[in-house]
């Protein structure tokens, strides 16, 4: 291993002699690689693994071949300067490798290239180094993560990558766990428990490594958990600051960097006893540094439960929930706050992405923030300040009229406000975001942002009888008058209205430029290119590359398999590579049932793909697999046992298992299960046999009769399915 490390070194020198026959497909097992190149274009550096700075991520733009963080530079604009791969010559792009991933769920992460080293985290947190040029395999490790975390992580078992420092690569573990690897080796340097190990709180995000701190938040806030994000010294794991985003106790304080900021400012806009439910507002995504103005931004979730009436009961603004709030990396000082959504109640993130940039707005240079959220509106802020500069609907919303430019404050339609009125509420966005976790870019030349933008609705309505359990999610709605009907018409009512798209977004004058139609909802992350080129993928399994000036496809990919992650463009020696991972999941393809097969493909097949132009590798033929067929035994519950079941499905099993038991392809759908007929579903639901593979027993909430009531449910819904294809009903599941 340490000869290739010295090669990697000597990579510039070596590169001119690098062999230039195509790369066999490369499926896991293979042999350490002794060739790596680094780019021509830069000179040899006697280099260690990931040997990555401040100095050097501040000069990212002078190693163009590189990809040394989540968003390329610190600014995360994910736009590259290489233009080798341009809109003339893209159609040459080819397959030169792939990897087949050991772990088929949802795959979010963005690789990290550095020297000619890819490192890049899969779901269940596990990490691999890889040659970049070959696919070989120079390492992996495994954090071990317990299946039993499975049913505590609101949206898959995802990770969206790793951060590399001077020699380490850290990853966020599902359990909570942040772990410092050595980079030749994939050895572990250090791990801390960043969260309580007996709380739900679970990390999918990408940490982010600042003046030799590790930034990592957590997620849980749809499991009554309080949200904080932290920073830990990157050589020994200490943890040095951590800012709370709401209050905790008012009579317990904290001793955090977040202390005076609650207080003064936070404290006075919540009501209740908030605290004993968590209060939510955790930072699972959307960590971003500023080197001008020395400031470190993020973005904070819902607030929990998300029925305010629970959480908060006043008309309070709940801060830091739904904010973007901006600290001093040093020490975690509070400098300034925005909330995009004061008193939040529909799971309206302000966890996407956000991207820093220098724009021309009204005639004046403007250093300025740009963040496409979930509730629709793209945000323009300055940065220095917190202040808004401009927002505007980037996609169909029906919460708010508009957001005043004087207060900054969204211009609510009273009726979204559910917990108030008591009413149900149909509109748009839905919880899955007008934009969700998936990465947009900024093309500094177009001056355009490219969204994936997803048009999907949801009905809200608070549950009356709302009552805390142990298990699951506690966010305080009625998802049993939320679930999909079974009428065929409502259904292909609703299927028709899912739309997604890719929106070419001028920030400057808050105008859609032009926009590329998708079969349907949740594609993938966005990089653009200085060869006027954006690649994405998307849920009917095609990777794409698009002119950036005006949206015309100019190549795409068959990936077999669904593509949701975010792109990277690399060099290694002469050559310029695009990569990416495919892999169906998260929680679309778990949570919403039928309205996850709109774009047509739930089939998973985890790799890592990469592609250059005159690639010429192969992927395998898909596996042949015999059609599902429903053989449920009889159908005769009473009509009270089946509703019972149901309220309880969609209250513990709906989160994994679908909305009106419709599985996204991801995990097994009960309506086909052999279990239904065997009392050893009994010995999984109650007795969790299989909890290594995520499946927990949910004994400490519902008992024998309740477990037989959710499977009588289950073979309604099995007998219903056979009765709508009978009928060839077109979304019959």
């Amino acid at each position: 291993m340490r000869g290739l490390w010295r090669a990697l070194a000597l990579a510039g020198a070596l590169a001119a002699l690098a062999a230039c026959g195509e790369p066999k497909q490369h499926n896991q097992g293979g042999g350490p690689a002794f060739s790596l190149g680094q780019s021509q274009t830069q000179p040899a550096v006697q280099r260690g693994a990931a040997d990555v700075d401040g100095a050097r991520l501040l000069a990212a733009d002078s190693e163009p071949g590189n990809w040394m963080t989540y968003g390329r530079t610190y600014n995360e604009q994910r736009f590259s300067p290489l233009a080798q791969i341009n809109d003339q010559n893209a159609g040459q792009l080819g397959l030169t490798w792939s990897y087949d991933l050991d772990t088929a769920r949802g795959q979010e992460a963005t690789p990290i290239v550095v020297d000619g080293v890819m490192y890049v985290s899969t779901a269940w947190s596990k990490v691999k180094a890889l040659d970049a040029r070959t696919g070989a395999l120079l390492w992996a490790y495994d954090p071990k993560v317990d299946g039993s975390w499975g049913p505590k992580a609101c949206c898959d078992v995802v990770n969206r990558g790793v951060a590399v420092w001077k020699g380490k690569v850290y990853v966020g573990t599902l359990d909570g766990r942040l772990v410092a690897l050595d980079a030749r080796t994939g050895n572990v340097a250090w791990q801390v428990q960043t969260t309580d190990p007996s709380k739900p709180q679970t990390i999918t995000g990408a940490p982010r490594v600042v003046k030799g701190k590790v930034l990592i938040g957590n997620s849980g806030a749809e499991f009554n958990v309080r949200g904080y994000v932290s920073a830990y010294d990157a050589d020994t794991g200490k943890l040095v600051w951590r800012f709370y985003t709401v209050p905790g106790n008012p009579a317990k304080p904290d001793h955090a960097a977040s202390d005076q900021a609650l207080r003064k400012l936070a404290l006075k806009t919540w009501s209740g006893r908030w605290w004993t439910w968590g209060g939510g507002g955790t930072v699972w995504d959307s960590i971003v540094y500023d080197p001008e103005q020395d400031l470190l931004i993020f973005g904070t979730d819902n607030g929990d439960p998300w029925n305010k009436h629970i959480r908060s009961p006043r008309r309070t603004d709940d801060l830091f929930v739904t904010s973007i709030v901006a600290v001093k990396p040093d020490t975690g000082q509070y400098v300034w706050h925005y909330q995009l959504n004061p008193g939040d109640e529909w799971d309206y993130s302000a966890t996407q992405q956000m991207i820093l940039a220098d724009l021309t707005i009204d005639g004046q240079p403007r250093k300025v923030l740009m963040q496409a959220p979930k509730n629709g509106f793209f945000y323009v802020l300055d940065r220095t300040n917190g202040k808004l500069i401009s927002a505007q609907p980037f996609a169909p919303e029906t919460w708010a009229k508009g957001i005043d430019p004087k207060t900054g404050r969204p211009i609510e339609n009273p009726a979204a406000r559910y917990s108030e009125t008591g009413k149900t509420w149909q509109g748009s966005p839905s919880p899955h975001g007008a934009h969700s976790w998936m990465p947009m870019s900024f093309d500094p030349k177009t001056g355009l942002v490219y969204i994936p933008v997803q048009e999907v609705g949801f009905t809200y309505k608070a549950d009356p009888a709302f009552k805390h359990s142990p298990m699951g999610t506690n966010m305080g709605l009625d998802f049993v008058t939320t679930s999909m009907p079974q009428d065929p018409k409502v259904k292909a009512q609703v299927m028709d209205s899912l739309q997604g798209h890719i929106s070419a977004w001028d920030p400057v004058h808050q105008k859609e430029v032009w926009r590329a139609g998708l079969k349907g909802p949740w594609n993938g992350g966005i990089v653009s290119t200085a060869g006027n080129l954006i690649f994405e993928g998307n849920a009917t399994g095609e990777f794409a590359a698009y002119r950036a000036d005006n949206g015309t496809k100019v190549w795409s990919f068959d990936a077999q398999s669904p593509v949701m992650a975010g792109p990277v463009t690399y060099t290694v020696g002469a050559d310029q590579y695009v990569a990416v991972l495919s892999g169906w999941g998260g929680t679309y393809a778990l949570v919403p049932g039928i309205l996850s097969l709109k774009s047509g493909n739930t089939r998973n097949i985890s790799r890592i793909l990469v592609f250059k132009l005159g690639g010429t590798a192969k992927l395998p033929p898909l596996p042949t697999s015999a059609p599902r067929v429903l053989n449920p035994p009889p159908d005769e519950a009473t009509a009270l046992q089946i509703s019972h079941g149901f309220k309880l499905f969609i209250k513990y099993c709906s989160a994994c298992h679908g909305d009106a038991a419709v599985s996204g392809g991801i995990t097994p759908d009960l309506r086909y299960s052999q279990l239904l007929a065997s009392d050893s579903y009994y010995d999984v639901v109650l007795g969790g046999i299989l909890k290594d593979q995520g499946m927990v027993s949910w004994a400490p909430v519902i008992n024998h009769d309740d477990a037989s009531d959710i499977r009588s449910y289950l073979i309604h819904r099995a007998h219903q399915t056979q009765d709508q294809k009978a009928a060839h009903e077109p979304w019959a599941g």
